[in-house]
């Protein structure tokens, strides 16, 4: 006989160790961790064991992404505060690169703006018809490396050292795209292609509407 038909009999016939309940005293498997012989019920309390741990490792691992989440929701709540208390364009963008570059500590911000009533200011300089349609044409905020981004050189001299960046459109209700909020990063993996853009999109959609806002 085949071990492959005792176990498919065994499997068959779950009553078996009721009617030979002796056996299961006689039968013996190897410790996982030590090579010692072991009883069925000791190697069942070690694989416990083991699932307990690995179940600990994927709460703590959790708690941790419910932390990290809880402590980006307070910084984005910062941020909104400001815009809600900014009276004009200036103070709005002032609010944004303070809040992006301290809070979030992202090392590298900016913005251009189109469309609009002209102010002071980098965030006016000329945009490419490139880079419009870029921005429009974005469904959520891009994510990635800075290779090929027409908006690197907005860092001037930092854009040599920059290796990942966001980009999030400005839009209105109506979808009409009038800027765009970037930021960048020293740090390849700071900005990643499969990053969650949950809250890049909320900062989005509070910056544009403190622009129009304040532009009204």
């Amino acid at each position: 006989m085949k071990s492959e038909d005792i176990a498919r009999y065994l499997h068959d016939h779950p009553e078996f160790f009721d009617q030979h309940a002796d056996m299961l005293a006689l039968i013996t498997l190897p410790d996982p961790h030590s090579g010692r012989a072991v009883s069925i019920t000791e190697r069942q309390l070690f694989n416990l064991r083991d699932k307990v741990r690995t179940l600990e490792a994927k709460l703590v691992e959790l708690i941790g992404f419910g932390e990290e989440n809880d402590a980006i929701s307070d910084k984005v709540h910062g941020l909104g505060v400001a815009l809600i208390s900014a009276t004009d364009q200036a103070t709005v963008v002032r609010a944004l690169y303070s809040h992006l570059g301290g809070a979030f500590a992202v090392p590298h911000v900016t913005l251009r703006l189109w469309g609009k009533e002209p102010g002071d200011g980098n965030e006016f300089e000329a945009v490419s018809d490139a880079v419009k349609a870029f921005a429009a044409n974005l469904q959520r905020p891009y994510c990635g490396t800075v290779t090929g981004q027409e908006s690197l050189a907005w860092f001037g001299e930092a854009a040599a050292h920059l290796r990942s960046m966001t980009q999030v459109p400005l839009s209105g209700s109506g979808g009409n795209c009038f800027g765009l909020l970037v930021m960048a990063s020293e740090e390849l993996h700071r900005f990643y292609p499969e990053l969650g853009t949950l809250y890049l999109e909320r900062i989005g959609q509070m910056a544009s509407a403190a622009l129009l806002r304040v532009a009204a």
